[in-house]
């Protein structure tokens, strides 16, 4: 049997991979929603607010996860995603291939690779100026116990929590089996993503429908969606 994982921000088109994962026979939990979303989430909310005890806030924009990486984890987050995932994870009878996405599983996403250390990563990006300009239950960090420079600025608020969660991830040493794709060549380069993907995952995958539309929505959007600590993300995730 093999894992699977979706790790990508709130509103970062997450739900395309999701939804072709389930139409692909991938076993993605007894319980959806509409976004491919594994429910009830309230038990990885919970862990997320365990694991924040060990994040430092330097204060501005600067976080030192490095306890992260070596202290033991904890055994009551342990307890946490082991409930969270034990329909895909220990009730799988007669499924080959199980996985899940959860956007906030990106806030823990240190430990869980400590902890399903041969899982398949399916790292998910997208632009961040198209990630900020709708609501997210991440948009506010202090609601999973995580420090950050408060701001009565909404979209400044999402811009902070998008960077937290490209910070984490940058610190965390990178899984075995991790694939990064970013969700607007899904869209616009559907086949080809699709292949590459599927040489990673080893399974044949489901076409389904996309629209193009939600690629580059910030051009025609009238408030602010873009900061300068954006750059060197932008830089690196090849987005001008």
């Amino acid at each position: 049997m093999s894992l699977i994982t979706v790790i990508g921000r709130g509103h970062s088109g997450t739900r395309a991979i999701s939804h072709t994962l389930y139409a692909s026979g991938v076993l993605m939990g007894s319980l959806l929603n509409r976004s491919g979303d594994k429910m009830p989430p309230d038990e990885m909310y919970d862990a997320c607010r365990v694991m924040a005890k060990q994040i430092q806030w330097n204060g501005d924009l600067s976080w030192d996860f490095s306890n992260l990486h070596t202290v033991g984890i904890d055994p009551e987050w342990e307890r946490l995603v082991d409930s969270y995932l034990d329909d895909i994870v220990t009730n799988t009878p007669g499924s080959e291939h199980t996985g899940w996405k959860l956007p906030e599983t990106t806030l823990v996403y240190p430990w869980i690779v400590r902890k399903f250390p041969d899982a398949k990563y399916i790292q998910w990006i997208r632009d961040p100026r198209d990630s900020i300009l709708s609501r997210h239950r991440t948009d506010d960090l202090a609601d999973f116990d995580i420090p950050y420079p408060k701001t009565d600025d909404l979209r400044e608020r999402r811009g902070i929590s998008w960077y937290y969660q490209y910070q984490l991830m940058k610190s965390t040493p990178e899984p075995a089996n991790m694939i990064t794709v970013r969700f607007e060549d899904f869209v616009l380069k559907q086949e080809e993503t699709l292949e590459r993907l599927e040489d990673f995952l080893g399974i044949p995958l489901a076409r389904i429908i996309v629209r193009k539309d939600p690629v580059g929505r910030w051009k025609t959007d009238t408030e602010q969606h873009t900061f300068d600590f954006f750059k060197e993300a932008m830089a690196e995730q090849g987005y001008e």
